[in-house]
This record gives structure tokens, C-alpha cells and sequence, in this order.
């Protein structure tokens, strides 16, 4: 199948799943790839990183400017080498030296274990003191504010979650910029809440995952959502670490699923869901940017794209 690509009404929802999301990024690549036009999207957390470089990218050069700023946003996280671990100790040098990535590669996996013990006896202000988000500098480096607040770009909704009201907030193009995308991602455990307006911000996910209600009115003929978590995951969890990653995919899922019960009838959903590609990973995968198990997901996404556009 190929999407109508004169149609205004075909509108696209991200979710957000940290690493997860490069399954969202192949999805989308296979969707622009088909003949999709980007007319509104909505996203949170990773999803709302790739919304906004889809956006830019499209205004600057069309699907393939969409698809190409996509991949450089994913090229530059798996360059970053967040997660990286001390060779010499197995944990991280310092807090610093982990949250900026430095040190020798050590694997993911052991990185998260590390962190999460860590958290049991420090505060993530202990942990990493000066606020830092390993993601600003790359966020500063690709977000084309302008290119957002054009009046000629599609629609873009980036959810985020107030502290203190526990309410969503979404925000929209003419005041997106790098501190809206990092609200949009800010996991309370490791990064201090993003104040934008005297308001403070955690992840997107805890209240709206993605929020929904801004593009389905008026009402779409399609919605695509493409989901970076997953809804069914067989086993059940036994460490604390792998207790604490499954409530969260359960509570992430809650805002959603409450959204699309008042989807109107008249609009179709297509349903991409990464269930069938996370299965097989850990659930603190999340945590992985390293760019093979980056690679693997992009063409998971793309995979799951095309059997959905098959099928629609």
C-alpha cells in the first residue's frame, strides 16, 4: 500500500521508550519511504526527539530531508556513548564520567545494573550534582528552532508532564526548542526536573504517551501511532532494576490507552507495535545506545512499517 500523499488528515502519534525509540525512527523511515507527508505528528521523550527532527527535516527537503534528519539524530546518540562503564573498576569513574559517557565501553547492560545500585544508596542529585543531560549538547547541536516555527511546517505536539499537577503539557512549534524536548524525556531518577515558565517538567509518559486529543481535531481520516514500548512483555520480573523498568511500561501505557478509547469512530488506526521486536531484549535495553542494537531496532521498525502498510 501506498499512502495517499495528498491527504491532510493522515496525523501520526510517537510514543516515547528511551533507546526503544530507534524502533519508532526505522517505522517512520518506512512510512516517508511509502509516500507519507508529515502534516501533524505528536510525540514524547524519544518519539517527540524524532518528531521534531522529521518536522525540520521535511520543511528543509521534503521526505528524504525527513528521513535523513532522523538518522543523523540516531548517528549522534549512538556516538555519544552514554552508557558507557570504567574498564578499570566495572562502574563508572564518577558520577559525571558517567552521565557524559566517559571512560572505556563496557557494555550496556552492566551499566544499567551499576546505575540502578547506585540509586539505592545515592540521590540523583548525589549522582550527578551539576544537572547535566548527556543529550542537551546533541539537541543543541541539531534543533532547528526556526525551521519548527515555520509557518510551513507540519504540526508538531511535544508532551511533557508538570510536576506538581501530575497534568499534561504539550507544547507546539512557535515554543519548541531543546529544553521542551529535554522536559519531554526527563526520567525524574537520573536528570532534575526541566523548569520552563516557572513550571517544572518530568517525562512526557507519566500523564501522556503520546498526547493525542491535538490532532484528532479536527478529526483525522488516519491516526498512525507507532508504539516504542511494550504492551505485553511474557515473564515475570524478579530484580529490583527489572521491577521498576516493567512498572513503568505498564504506567506509560495507561495515558494512552485511556486517549485512544475516545478516538472518533470515523478515524482509522494503524497500529505499529514493537511488541514482537522488544521480546527478545532485557527491559533496562532502553538504556542501550549502542549502534548495533540501534541498527537492529531501526530495521525492526521499518520491518514491523511495512507489514502494517501491507495489511492497512
Amino acid at each position: 500500500m501506498v499512502l495517499p500523499v495528498s491527504s491532510p488528515r493522515i496525523v501520526l502519534a510517537l510514543q516515547g521508550g528511551g533507546a526503544h525509540g530507534a524502533f519508532t525512527w526505522g517505522a517512520m523511515d518506512r512510512l516517508l519511504e511509502s509516500g507519507l507527508v508529515l502534516s501533524a505528528i505528536t510525540g514524547v521523550s524519544s518519539g517527540a526527539m524524532i518528531a521534531a527532527m522529521a518536522v525540520q527535516g521535511q520543511l528543509h527537503g521534503g521526505a528524504e530531508g525527513a528521513r535523513k534528519a532522523m538518522a543523523l539524530l540516531w548517528e549522534r546518540i549512538a556516538a555519544a556513548h552514554i552508557f558507557n562503564i570504567s574498564m578499570n573498576t566495572g562502574m563508572p569513574a564518577s558520577p559525571l564520567d558517567w552521565m557524559w559517557g566517559k571512560g572505556m565501553e563496557f557494555g550496556n547492560e552492566l551499566a544499567m545494573t551499576g546505575f540502578t545500585n547506585a540509586l539505592r544508596m545515592f540521590s540523583p542529585g548525589q549522582l550527578n550534582p551539576m544537572g547535566q543531560n548527556p543529550l542537551a549538547p546533541v539537541l543543541k547541536e541539531l534543533i532547528d528552532v526556526e525551521a519548527l516555527r515555520n509557518p510551513a511546517a507540519a504540526r508538531l505536539y511535544v508532551g511533557a508532564t508538570d510536576v506538581e499537577t501530575g497534568a499534561a503539557k504539550v507544547f507546539t512549534n512557535h515554543e519548541v526548542g531543546v529544553r521542551h524536548l529535554l522536559a519531554s524525556a526527563c526520567i525524574p531518577m537520573m536528570f532534575p526536573a526541566v523548569e520552563i515558565n516557572s513550571r517544572h517538567y518530568w517525562d512526557g509518559g507519566y500523564s501522556c504517551n503520546p498526547p493525542l486529543a491535538p490532532v484528532l481535531s479536527p478529526k483525522p481520516d488516519r491516526l498512525i501511532l507507532i508504539r516504542a514500548q511494550p504492551r505485553v512483555r511474557p515473564g515475570v520480573p524478579t530484580s529490583t532494576a527489572d521491577i521498576v523498568h516493567r512498572l513503568h511500561e505498564i504506567a506509560f501505557q495507561a495515558p494512552l490507552e485511556a486517549e485512544l478509547s475516545l478516538l472518533p469512530r470515523q478515524t482509522k488506526l494503524l497500529d505499529i507495535s514493537a511488541d514482537a521486536a522488544l521480546a527478545r531484549h532485557p527491559l533496562s535495553s532502553k538504556m542501550n545506545t549502542e549502534k548495533g542494537f540501534l541498527d537492529d531496532l531501526f530495521a525492526a521498525g521499518r520491518d514491523a512499517a511495512d507489514a502494517a502498510l501491507q495489511m492497512a
